[in-house]
């Protein structure tokens, strides 16, 4: 099951790109556009809970292929390495909310501070060679403000998008103590908002209590 949703969302992200660089007219609906905008960031999120799952090995319990199918959906949400996400990410579990931790920044609790370093911790000189080298490529063929407009800006607000619900929200200060041991919060709100939201990645307090549970099962450790 982890193999068939994993592969879905990544073949779904490339054929809905494809379709709004190639078919839709920026000047024709802007509803229609923005409305498709956010469906694309919500597929790049989609792209990174793939390659989180993966580095879980919840993806698929033949190691070759649940690392490919991360490593795919890394590279397609940015030319991300997934082994350097994988180092980090293991430190996240180890020490959650902790100065150790990759992904908290103990120096501000300020969203837009705190998203620019986690943006720049992960950002590589080799990343970026890569994304200018697919964007260049996509000129080939496609107008370049549609490049901006459905591959750039969709891929930002993804980041956004699991930051907010995946970092800031549940790991933010002050750590109360029902937030022990993994001084991770629990989105309140009802499923059908959390799988809007971030695919149950709001659900982070049950995430780091069982990390071995896939995304599209997270909702079912919810008590309350």
């Amino acid at each position: 099951m982890g193999i068939l949703i994993g592969t879905s969302i990544i073949f779904v992200w490339f054929i809905h790109l494809f379709i709004i660089l190639m078919y839709v007219n920026l000047n024709n609906n802007y509803f229609l556009t923005a409305l498709h905008i956010l469906i694309q960031a919500y597929l790049y999120t989609g792209l990174f809970i793939t390659a989180h799952d993966a580095m879980h090995g919840t993806v698929s319990k033949n190691k070759m292929i649940n690392n490919l199918i991360g490593k795919t959906a890394s590279f397609l949400f940015a030319g991300l390495s997934y082994n350097i996400l994988l180092k980090n990410h293991k430190l996240h579990h180890k020490y959650p909310g902790k100065e150790q931790d990759p992904d908290f920044y103990v120096k501000s609790p300020n969203f837009f501070i705190w998203w620019f370093m986690f943006i720049k911790r992960y950002a590589t000189i080799v990343q970026i060679v890569i994304m200018a080298i697919a964007f260049n490529i996509l000129k080939l063929w496609f107008n370049e403000l549609q490049i901006w407009i459905f591959w750039v800006l969709p891929a930002v607000l993804g980041t956004l998008q699991l930051f907010y619900f995946g970092t800031y929200k549940p790991h933010k200060y002050p750590h109360l103590k029902e937030m022990e041991p993994h001084n991770a919060r629990t989105l309140n709100k009802n499923h059908i908002w959390a799988m809007v939201s971030c695919y149950f990645f709001g659900y982070h307090h049950e995430h780091h209590s069982f990390p071995y549970i896939p995304w599209w099962k997270l909702y079912l450790t919810k008590k309350s």
